[in-house]
């Protein structure tokens, strides 16, 4: 169709789509759901060939956040069943991340629930840090702390973090009918800290949370303007003990459909599929992996997810191939010598989060949610039929247990 060889062209150009084809990706059959992966796929192998790059959670501390993200087992308020612990100590921090990066992970991403971190916090992700590289050479540390104070990020970046993840989550219009105890702004201002220190800027999004077309392309919008150099896309996890737990309103298709809009906007950044796509992609994962270049191994924060051998299984079957430690993930064009660096003709335009910044099932940096906060919405009052609770299942493995990582 017309539609799908523009965003093509402009893909592969760099250039930004209207936001009336943005939407009008959205609006594609089901029947047309091929056809728009074939074509973002395109652009995916432009920019990143058949590589995928793995990402592996550890969920320093867990849990009991004041935060009162909608989406998050982690909020205040929560009765979801999920592990609770507080900051696990450097060397059980770096034992954790070792099961990911021997699995082939080339990103640890360190997420610990809260506000944001004290100076004593980042002291001590600044030692875990440490850890893990003193023991893994050419390993790439993300931090996602929640909100950052001055001067946080720099010292984050003194002590070996590559990167710093805060997720946008939603549109700005939206924000405050997901969280009242932060605000959209406050997550810009975390993510723009990041970019000043020289970290590479990890900001994202949550789609399934009742939100509209617009709202999704307002945020993935937001994005390309604030210009990070990964995009993690999380479905939302509906844990039962939140305020969205009856809120399932993705399928496979629509899941496609969204990477692809991503892909088409962001055409030359790190698009990650986080938190949820086993419960809402399903068999339908491989196909993802023409849209997005990056996806987290094994387990999320306090969700499990696949196998990680059925990861590596499913990368290979699909065509794929696993990134090595020592490849440069982004384009030459975005590749800096340091941290971010400014992009200003690169993917996702010029640069510009906090409760935790992270959440349960949401990859590096966010929750799971919408709605509003701390409120059911009173047409989601009833799961509908075909709602697969059987898939979300609660961590009870690796970080803060004695048991062995999926991994």
């Amino acid at each position: 169709m017309d539609l799908l060889n523009t965003l093509v062209d402009k893909g592969l150009r760099r250039e930004l789509p209207t936001r009336d084809e943005a939407l009008a990706v959205l609006a594609t059959s089901d029947d047309d759901v091929l056809d728009v992966v074939a074509a973002a796929g395109k652009v995916r192998r432009q920019w990143f060939g058949r590589r995928v790059k793995l990402n592996y959670l550890v969920n320093l501390k867990s849990g009991l956040c004041p935060e009162d993200c909608s989406y998050c087992s982690q909020r205040l308020g929560s009765t979801a069943g999920i592990l609770k612990y507080s900051w696990l100590k450097p060397d059980e921090a770096s034992k954790a991340a070792a099961a990911g990066l021997a699995g082939g992970a080339k990103r640890v991403c360190l997420v610990a629930s809260g506000r944001g971190p004290t100076d004593r916090d980042v002291d001590r992700v600044s030692d875990t840090i440490k850890a893990i590289k003193d023991q893994n050479e050419n390993v790439e540390v993300c931090a996602c702390l929640g909100l950052l104070s001055d001067g946080q990020a720099e010292r984050l970046r003194a002590a070996g973090a590559d990167a710093y993840n805060h997720n946008l989550n939603t549109s700005e219009g939206t924000y405050g009918e997901i969280t009242t105890t932060h605000t959209y702004a406050d997550r810009v201002d975390t993510v723009q800290k990041a970019h000043a220190a020289g970290l590479s800027a990890c900001s994202g999004l949550i789609a399934g949370m009742g939100e509209s077309d617009e709202d999704l392309v307002d945020v993935v919008y937001a994005l390309r303007e604030l210009d990070p150099d990964s995009v993690p896309v999380n479905f939302l996890i509906p844990f039962e003990g939140t305020p969205l737990a009856k809120e399932w309103n993705l399928t496979p298709q629509r899941c496609l459909r969204i990477l692809a809009m991503v892909r088409f906007v962001c055409p030359d950044v790190e698009v990650r599929i986080a938190g949820g796509r086993e419960v809402h992609l399903r068999t339908m994962q491989p196909l993802a992996l023409h849209l997005a270049n990056s996806i987290f191994l094994g387990d999320y924060l306090t969700s499990e997810g696949q196998a990680g051998k059925a990861d590596l299984e499913m990368i290979a079957d699909a065509g794929f191939e696993v990134e090595n430690a020592g490849e440069v993930t982004l384009p030459e064009h975005r590749a800096p010598s340091g941290g971010c660096g400014s992009h200003a003709e690169s993917g996702c335009g010029s640069h510009e989060s906090a409760g935790c910044g992270t959440g349960a099932e949401a990859g590096c940096g966010s929750h799971e949610g919408g709605g509003v906060c701390g409120s059911v919405p009173a047409a989601a009052a009833e799961a509908p039929a075909d709602a697969r609770t059987d898939l979300v299942s609660v961590r009870r493995r690796g970080a803060g247990t004695d048991l062995a990582p999926n991994a």
